[in-house]
């Protein structure tokens, strides 16, 4: 027999795959769009720019990688204070490289990712020696200054319980211009479908190896597929940073939006010890 509660958690995760796919077709969509008004208006899009201007390659969540959805209603929901102070001055960064960066850590040795954010220091002890492509690009992008001053654009409070940050357009769209293979898939903290709290993990368009920059930092247990990146473990201080942000609530009442909090990454530092 199926409890209610395998049943709420096995529809959560369908509801889950479901935005996935829509996503990923409505960004498939928009691709084609903004080359058809390219090609009309005799537009030559170079390098970064194009990347930049048809959202190519992802998400977002993340879950994971899914781009915030905001439910219609009839009166808007009542928000929770905001816990959080207000941005550091600076503007967000359009670079994007069109492949992967070379391999430059040492696999063997511990790094952490402080995300100083407006709510406080998240520190996240990285799993260099398991999913060395997705450290490698977190140091890569760290000290290009990618995730400094975007925003952590979608909170889910509903059958999973994740905060998405990494996309520099706050949308939920955007992408370093490459993509990093999946790593860790069968790490040993991934017990029955269960991402832990405290786990963090790389978003993805729902396809395989599409990895890009966008992330998700889990507050609670959440049932999800295994095919989302475990690579980081929040620190005791990080996880109530978290979990702040999480009680604020997030903007729709529907339990999947922006979060009510101001979360915005000041400065996103990754350190070698």
């Amino acid at each position: 027999m199926v409890s209610q509660e395998q049943r709420r958690r096995q529809l959560a995760r369908e509801k889950f795959l479901r935005q996935q796919q829509r996503r990923t077709q409505a960004r498939r969509k928009s691709r084609m769009r903004s080359s058809v008004i390219a090609s009309v208006l005799g537009v030559i899009l170079v390098g970064s720019g194009a990347l930049y201007a048809t959202g190519a390659l992802e998400q977002d969540d993340d879950k994971t990688n899914a781009n915030a959805e905001v439910t219609p209603s009839a009166s808007a929901p009542s928000k929770a204070p905001d816990p959080c102070e207000k941005p550091a001055e600076g503007k967000v960064k359009s670079e994007t490289w069109k492949k992967e960066p070379a391999m430059s850590i040492d696999k063997s040795a511990k790094y952490t990712l402080t995300l100083d954010t407006t709510c406080g220091a998240i520190d996240v002890d990285l799993k260099a020696s398991a999913a060395p492509h997705t450290v490698n690009s977190f140091d890569f992008l760290a000290n290009k200054g990618y995730f400094d001053h975007s925003k952590c654009h979608r909170l889910t409070t509903n059958g999973i319980y994740v905060l998405q940050c990494g996309d520099p357009t706050g949308m939920g769209t955007g992408g370093p211009g490459y993509t990093i293979p999946d790593e860790n898939l069968k790490d040993k903290s991934l017990k029955d479908n269960i991402y832990p709290a405290g786990t963090v993990a790389m978003a993805n368009t729902g396809q395989k190896d599409s990895g890009g920059s966008q992330f998700f930092l889990v507050y609670q247990d959440s049932q999800l597929p295994p095919s989302y990146t475990p690579f980081g473990t929040l620190s005791d201080a990080g996880m109530k940073v978290l979990q702040k942000i999480a009680e604020a609530g997030e903007s729709t009442g529907a339990g999947d939006g922006a979060p009510n909090a101001t979360v915005v990454i000041d400065k996103a530092t990754v350190t070698e010890s």
